[in-house]
């Protein structure tokens, strides 16, 4: 079977890591076809445009999309994250994004392994908010956080039945129900409400505070955990600091209702400032590429992939792909 796949290297380093999956996924032996799709900050400097309706319209066609980064200096704030970013997100339904971590923290003796599935289509992302008398003195700003029971039951739900197919079924919520006192309640009443239908998974809850702490001094202590958009945006970076860096961090942007593709990128961002030097490391891309063969079906070459990325490598970007394509095929 022949699976089809929109690839977005995008800006920086994102076309040289994604260049690197790509070879990797096919020494794994899966059949893939792809198609290139010019989106970023360099497609925006050179014509205005970010995402037109007929490219994601193509986009919704594929069964899953392989992202590298997007980005540049040259573009102001929020225009790719926003128009290309989020509206992939939103408008292909991605609700769910999965970053999981694998490593031993600095200074710990155990190593660690937890996921964090993120709420990924509400929140303050969703932005709820304005400004009055812009740039003036008596400036007034509000960014409100925009949050459904249907969105929050489904990403809790989701995160119970993935902590069922773990070894140790263990959720933990993480929030800030004693200060966000209308967002926190309903995310805590409905974690507890779901909790219900799940007796086998123990749960808990941390404040993101704490959870932050926790991240860096015990990271041991989680399997899985679930939170809001904005609290998982932020967790998440930390997660791969204290996972042998965010070179290693790998994502997927889900639909699980696969009403559309699904989308699968590493978080390491388009690093300008090393572009073309092959200093770029890859595995990050690697991974979210098993990530993406997992979903796709093909978890024994998604489990041969993982493998082959676990011991280090050393050299350029290129060379880096070109030795862990080799592990895969042996």
């Amino acid at each position: 079977m022949t699976h089809n796949i929109a690839v977005i290297g995008g800006d920086g380093i994102g076309p040289e890591v994604i260049t690197e999956a790509i070879k990797v996924v096919r020494a794994a032996g899966v059949e893939i076809s792809t198609t290139d799709y010019d989106l970023g900050g360099a497609r925006y400097m050179r014509d205005g445009e970010v995402l037109s309706e007929e490219t994601l319209d193509e986009l919704r066609t594929f069964d899953c999309i392989l992202l590298g980064a997007v980005g540049s200096p040259d573009v102001p704030p929020g225009v790719i994250e926003r128009g290309l970013l989020l509206k992939m997100r939103f408008d292909m339904n991605l609700y769910v994004n999965v970053r999981p971590f694998i490593g031993t923290a600095p200074g710990a003796t155990e190593p660690h392994d937890f996921v964090v599935i993120r709420e990924n289509t509400e929140g303050p992302y969703v932005g709820e908010g304005g400004s009055l008398r812009e740039g003036t003195p008596h400036e007034v700003a509000t960014q409100g956080s925009f949050n459904t029971r249907m969105g929050v039951e489904r990403c809790i739900r989701y995160a119970f039945e993935l902590a069922m197919t773990r070894e140790r079924k263990h959720l933990t919520l993480v929030h800030k129900t004693n200060v966000l006192q209308f967002s926190g309640s309903l995310w805590e009443r409905t974690f507890n409400e779901v909790a219900e239908e799940y007796p086998q998974v123990e749960t808990a809850y941390n404040h993101v505070d704490a959870a932050t702490i926790y991240f860096v001094q015990d990271p041991q202590r989680y399997d899985v955990i679930v939170t809001d958009n904005l609290f998982g945006d932020i967790l998440t970076d930390l997660g791969g600091a204290v996972s042998g860096g965010i070179g290693l961090a790998s994502s997927a942007n889900l639909n699980p209702d696969r009403t559309g593709p699904s989308m699968f990128e590493p978080v390491h961002g388009s690093a300008p400032d090393i572009v073309g030097t092959g200093k770029a490391d890859p595995r990050a891309a690697i991974l979210s590429a098993a990530m993406m063969l997992d979903f796709l079906g093909e978890s024994e070459a998604a489990d041969r992939v993982r493998a082959a990325c676990v011991d280090p490598v050393t050299g350029s970007t290129s060379d880096v792909g070109d030795s862990i394509a080799v592990r895969v095929r042996n």
